[in-house]
């Protein structure tokens, strides 16, 4: 792709996340996105990525395959049969690490918006690499409490929602004040509250 090609992507991207994160998914209108990333023609967005779910699938790959590869990196350092909390732990540093930056603060914001779509975890979105983190969420879906296979992937897709929604709520935290816990308390309180959401008795 010619080089004002990639610079024209880049820009949208920056400015589609931007704007998915502080007017919503599917409150942003496109057209808006074009204008501020610079763009004079009006169909540069449709040009570059076909469709709303196509920048938003961009802005999902460029976050979340990084995020992915650091998962893994994690998931090598720890038993060949790990436990609950070690792969929760797997699963949220790469997710805390994010919340150090603007756009990473935007990014688990745009996450936080896509809780419906969490039960289809098993289906990534266009683009994005989901290796390790599906690798860990089916470890994690054999060890949750439950007496069925439909109520234990229930416990998971919950504790998938309470995460995002909380990183979510953390990076307004960050930009808008003094959060309660310093990153690591976070971080830790994070994981222990997820880890029993999973292992919680059932009734």
């Amino acid at each position: 792709m010619a080089r004002d090609g990639s610079e024209t992507r880049a820009r949208l991207i920056a400015e589609a996340e931007r704007q998915f994160a502080e007017v919503g998914i599917w409150q942003a209108a496109t057209g808006d996105i074009v204008e501020a990333a610079g763009q004079r023609n009006s169909s540069a967005l449709t040009y570059h990525f076909g469709s709303r779910q196509g920048i938003l699938d961009a802005v999902l790959a460029e976050h979340g395959n990084p995020i992915d590869a650091h998962r893994g990196d994690l998931l090598e350092a720890v038993d060949k049969d790990p436990d609950v909390r070690s792969l929760v732990d797997a699963l949220v540093r790469p997710m805390t690490a994010v919340l150090r930056t603007d756009r990473g603060r935007r990014y688990v914001r745009i996450v936080a918006q896509l809780a419906d779509r969490f039960p289809t975890w098993r289906r990534p979105p266009e683009g994005v690499d989901h290796t390790h983190l599906g690798r860990t969420l089916g470890l994690l879906a054999n060890q949750a409490s439950g007496d069925s296979e439909a109520t234990r992937e229930a416990r998971l897709v919950a504790m998938i929602q309470l995460m995002t929604a909380s990183l979510a709520a953390r990076a307004g935290e960050l930009e808008h004040g003094e959060p309660t816990l310093d990153a690591e308390h976070y971080e830790s309180h994070l994981v222990d509250v997820l880890v029993g959401v999973l292992t919680a008795s059932a009734t």
